[in-house]
């Protein structure tokens, strides 16, 4: 039980280390904040290893790591939620971990896939809102005159999340259904 534990811990820990660094190698950046990155995926990798209080911990840690080391903070909330709020809810992908297992144990690739992606959407849909409601509260400001400022949060935010969440998808389907064994703990 201890041997488990330690490796929870440690994969936790590499994986939150892993999507900071994922996050710093970024495809496209937007002038406000946020980013087209993979940063995503070792959250998702960790939420569907470990389920969701693996996921959960590893965003909780990405999201910290990015808070500490130059987050772009204008307010204390702001800052809770684009950090470690947002990637911490990627974590909830785990929810279709039993859905990912029985297909896998069948050997039913298309359901895996599909167990995978629908996962992985809701994990970053729930980040996405949480910068889309940050948006509209701490960002209001950048709104072109006469755009509704929630109009603005949802198109700015869909600019760099959509593309993030589909290639973090499309990578983690990749991954698990080549290589199914690092679905496994043990």
């Amino acid at each position: 039980m201890q041997r488990k534990r330690l490796q929870f811990l440690m994969e936790v820990a590499i994986l939150g280390a892993l999507s900071f660094i994922l996050d710093k190698l970024t495809v496209f950046v937007m002038p406000q904040g946020g980013s087209i990155t993979l940063s995503m995926l070792p959250i998702i990798v960790m939420a569907f290893r470990w389920g969701i209080s693996g996921g959960l911990l590893t965003g909780f840690l990405s999201g910290l790591l990015q808070l500490i080391t130059g987050g772009t903070i204008f307010h204390w909330a702001q800052a809770l939620m684009d950090y470690t709020l947002a990637y911490t809810l990627v974590g909830i992908a785990a929810i279709t971990g039993i859905w990912l297992a029985n297909s896998m144990a069948k050997g039913r690739k298309g359901s895996m896939v599909a167990a995978i992606v629908i996962g992985s959407v809701i994990g970053g849909l729930l980040r996405f809102f949480i910068h889309f409601v940050g948006g509209i509260v701490f960002f209001g400001e950048y709104a072109p005159a006469g755009q509704p400022v929630w109009l603005y949060s949802l198109v700015y935010n869909a600019s760099y999340m959509i593309p993030s969440i589909l290639l973090c998808s499309i990578v983690a389907s990749l991954l698990f259904t080549s290589a199914p064994r690092l679905l496994k703990t043990a």
